[in-house]
């Protein structure tokens, strides 16, 4: 869970992991020779060169009408054009529909991308990155993003790490991407998100950046802080309307940043940006290369849960006066009960609708899972078999807090989405014949 269990004082020792030994022996067992990256299919595939830039209009210091997105005084509001909302509906509605209607379990609408496995920064709870580890190559990016879009998947996240780590890299892989008809999301510490590099994202295509950030100013195994990167900020809500991408902060709350969340919360409001909220974790299977898991400043204790507590119904105040959020009421009501350890099943559908492909090309059904040497396959070739995550899922459910995770299970619960369309319908109708009820 994401507390350390019965802690007792803050001193507590927390377990290497937090799912069933029985799961975590099979999932961390060796794999026999050769593992399993993809083989080699001919030739190296290199990445395309981009074009750049292709809209050099966008470059200009003036001016221009899209910057002038709003003049109401709602901080949200936006132009949306037709070009934009149909590549949304491309990368999410379209393959979602196919998913329902086509035979089979594996119908991929989200692949997240680790382009790459090292990381600029330190932060202590993090366990996702190993700077001994090599980059994905042009040819594992270029294959994966073919193979993907013949199984109709069409949102792809780059993950990392910090995949800003080879600027040059992420541009390729954005373009090709792009290019292909994805709807491509790319997370950052911003550390390294200088306005050339902006420039190139934008113009490459990407649709969101997600701006992890936990703290205004550094704090200590909390490195990732808006103030050192204000300049990188300002530029990029700038130029977010110019090229059609969206941004939002991803807030990852600790026992020490409680009171910079809420700052965080008010910044992202007052730019007109949407904010994302997670709530801090142990790592779900051992991490033999995680060096921060004893004596952890950042990891919540028994004695911070009215704090944290606090905090969350503060949040949830806010999301109803109409700050928008990724995270609904109720879901981030959710995060005390997962603080607590209390856990319900929710229906995951990680290794059917949503997958990861690592550095080298080979897959697993979930972010916690990078680690696990289970079979799961490469790109090309999946091994993802219904009875195996189903019976893994039945303990790793109780421990997990993903918010897209979730979204798709609620996607796929077919009472909760007849009801949602109900709800919308029900709503549409008001307008014009009054209540229902």
């Amino acid at each position: 869970m994401a507390s350390i269990p019965d802690p007792g004082s803050s001193e507590s020792p927390v377990p290497p992991f937090r799912v069933d030994e029985e799961l975590h022996e099979l999932l961390t067992k060796p794999l026999p020779a050769p593992g399993v990256s993809p083989p080699a299919l001919g030739p190296s595939q290199p990445l395309p060169e981009p074009v750049f830039p292709q809209h050099p209009e966008l470059l200009a210091d003036m001016e221009l009408p899209p910057d002038r997105h709003d003049s109401s005084g709602d901080p949200y509001k936006r132009r949306w054009t037709a070009p934009l909302i149909l590549r949304a509906m491309r990368g999410w509605l379209l393959p979602y529909i196919k998913s329902r209607v086509l035979p089979g379990d594996f119908h991929p609408i989200i692949a997240y991308l680790f382009t790459e496995w090292k990381c600029n920064l330190d932060c202590h709870y993090c366990w996702a990155f190993d700077n001994r580890v090599m980059g994905m190559s042009e040819d594992v990016a270029k294959r994966s993003i073919d193979w993907l879009h013949s199984t109709n998947c069409r949102v792809l996240a780059l993950m990392g790490g910090e995949p800003l780590l080879r600027p040059q890299f992420t541009h390729k892989v954005i373009y090709y991407a792009a290019k292909k008809g994805f709807w491509v999301y790319l997370p950052t510490n911003a550390r390294l998100l200088r306005p050339e590099v902006i420039d190139r994202v934008g113009d490459a295509g990407v649709a969101v950046v997600n701006f992890a950030v936990d703290a205004v100013d550094e704090k200590p195994g909390l490195p990732k802080a808006l103030n050192p990167v204000r300049l990188y900020f300002d530029y990029l809500i700038k130029k977010q309307y110019r090229y059609g991408f969206v941004v939002f902060f991803n807030i990852n709350i600790c026992r020490n940043n409680l009171e910079d969340v809420k700052q965080l919360t008010e910044i992202a409001h007052d730019n007109g940006i949407i904010t994302d909220y997670h709530i801090n974790e142990s790592p779900m299977i051992e991490e033999p290369h995680f060096k921060h898991i004893e004596g952890n400043g950042t990891f919540i204790t028994k004695e911070d849960w009215p704090k944290v507590d606090e905090l969350i119904d503060w949040l949830c105040e806010k999301n109803r006066s109409g700050y928008k959020m990724v995270n609904s009421v109720k879901r981030l009501q959710d995060m005390k009960d997962f603080m607590r350890g209390e856990v319900k099943s929710w229906n995951c559908r990680a290794g059917q609708n949503s997958l990861i492909i690592r550095v080298d090309g080979s897959l697993a059904p979930c972010f916690p899972m990078y680690s696990a040497t289970y079979d799961w396959g490469a790109i090309e070739n999946h091994k993802f078999e219904g009875r195996q995550l189903n019976q893994m899922k039945q303990s790793c459910q109780k421990h997990c807090f993903s918010t897209l995770n979730h979204n798709l299970g609620y996607c796929y619960n077919d009472a909760r989405a007849v009801r949602w369309v109900w709800k919308q319908a029900k709503r549409g109708f008001q307008g014009v014949t009054g209540s229902f009820d």
